[in-house]
């Protein structure tokens, strides 16, 4: 794997292009582009000057140019349309999003807050609608490059949360409320996002919603205080609930749909995974099972090899046993529950990271349709620090990247090709070979599965897989 250099960044803002051809990322209030290939500046953007309403709700002891000193003024959400012809920077302080043509420099939209505030902004999935939660929950307003026209829809009940769109885009699924009740509406996007249906939902908190890939059915769950989940069709008809008798204290946290729409992976605060309809039950233990295997990190590996090169996690087989925090259920946000529920991209893995295991991930196996459904822990992956990103690569299906705020990074493929032919599991440490201190904290993948972002407090770099031939892939 070949590292470039290092780049500033701020807001943890970079990612790769849609077509994986450019970079981009935020240095303050400046939108960077670069080319993959060399890294090279392709294009700059500086956005500066906050909306009028912005200006007039600053602290009389402010004045626009501190919004730029500050880092509260800064640029805090970027992102790529769908096509890669267009890129947006907003300032949540400033109350404004940029739009800026990446082959036309001087093309220029802006969209402005009003009094409502600006809380997030990001793309619709067709590149041409941009999506602003505003501050307080009182609306999610839709912007169209096309007309310039705006759609408001009121009481979003999150901005970080509980929407999708369906797999085609055809439609925006939003959890609101009204009146102090929870309700689904469904907005067609090829209408100006009409509205097409509004139904109330059995739940009095709702926390999240998964729409299935196929877009039939959506998942919605309770907060904390309650385990339960409900399925529901697209029309607002309730398929089933799941609520265990008796109710174990937690709610749910964290629920993931099969890629087929099959079933649906559902976690608790009680660190279990669940399978929808209970087909399975996977439960954090200390006990590791003969047959799976323990992936360890080799102690003081970086210092061994002062941050260069790579090495093979330490492979155990058989019995083996992992630490666990004790959880107090009394105290408030108690560290228990999956924090992170993910399936690779033919649903064949399911990645489960556990808050009082910090330090591992649990990955387990799912048996193909044809195949007896018996899902069984297949390894596990124990760090020195804890596991701070977790992220399947986007087109292979058995190529995982992971990291834990170190100087390096982690990787796991099953795609190894051992002596005798055959393809077997690799899990390996390799080390950020930077001249200055730099901490993997978190990770972005390519579209096209051959590249990394690297993110570290300030700065960024990117990794490259390397060819057989040697060249870059």
């Amino acid at each position: 794997m070949d590292f470039t250099e290092i780049y500033k960044q701020s807001g943890n803002l970079a990612s790769f292009s849609p077509g994986a051809h450019f970079i981009l990322n935020v240095v303050e209030n400046t939108l960077i582009v670069r080319r993959t290939d060399t890294l090279q500046i392709a294009r700059t953007w500086t956005v500066t000057a906050p909306s009028s309403t912005a200006s007039i709700l600053t602290n009389s002891k402010s004045t626009p140019s501190s919004l730029d000193v500050s880092s509260e003024g800064w640029i805090s959400h970027a992102g790529w349309s769908c096509d890669s012809e267009y890129l947006f920077a907003a300032s949540a302080k400033k109350g404004i999003v940029e739009v800026f043509k990446l082959r036309d420099e001087n093309w220029n939209a802006r969209i402005e807050a009003g009094v409502e505030g600006l809380l997030k902004a990001e793309w619709a999935p067709d590149g041409r609608h941009i999506l602003c939660f505003s501050q307080w929950g009182l609306r999610v307003t839709i912007w169209s490059l096309v007309t310039g026209n705006a759609t408001y829809i009121q009481f979003p009940i999150h901005p970080d949360r509980g929407y999708a769109f369906r797999s085609d885009s055809r439609y925006f699924v939003l959890a609101e409320r009204h009146r102090s009740k929870d309700a689904i509406g469904v907005y067609d996007t090829t209408d100006g996002y009409k509205l097409v249906r509004h139904f109330p939902v059995p739940t009095s908190n709702l926390s999240s919603l998964a729409l299935s890939p196929t877009g039939n059915h959506i998942a919605i769950w309770e907060g904390i205080l309650e385990y339960k989940l409900h399925i529901l069709s697209l029309a607002g008809d309730v398929q089933g609930t799941f609520s265990p008798k008796p109710n174990p204290g937690f709610g749910v946290r964290n629920a993931a749909w099969h890629p087929t729409g099959m079933f649906l992976a559902v976690a608790g605060w009680d660190d279990k995974g669940l399978t929808w309809s209970v087909a399975a039950t996977l439960e954090l233990s200390s006990k590791i099972p003969v047959g799976a295997t323990l992936w360890r990190e080799p102690s003081n590996w970086l210092e061994t090899t002062q941050g260069r090169g790579f090495l093979s996690y330490e492979r155990l087989q058989g019995p083996q046993t992992i630490s666990l925090q004790r959880t107090d259920p009394t105290k408030s946000n108690p560290k228990s529950g999956a924090v992170q529920l993910e399936w690779n991209k033919t649903g064949t893995l399911l990645l489960v990271r556990f808050e009082n295991c910090p330090t591992v991930v649990h990955l387990y196996d799912f048996p193909a349709s044809s195949d007896p459904f018996v899902p069984r822990l297949r390894c596990v992956f124990q760090h020195s620090k804890s596991v701070l990103h977790a992220q399947w690569n986007p087109v292979r299906k058995g190529s995982l990247a992971l990291c834990s705020g170190s100087g390096s990074i982690y990787t796991w493929s099953d795609e190894w090709i051992g002596e005798n032919g055959v393809e077997e599991d690799m899990a390996e440490c390799i080390g950020v070979p930077a001249n200055t201190k730099f901490d993997t904290r978190g990770i972005k993948w390519a579209p096209d599965g051959k590249g990394l972002v690297l993110l570290d407090k300030e700065v960024f770099c990117c990794a490259f897989e390397v060819e057989e031939d040697g060249t870059e892939s």
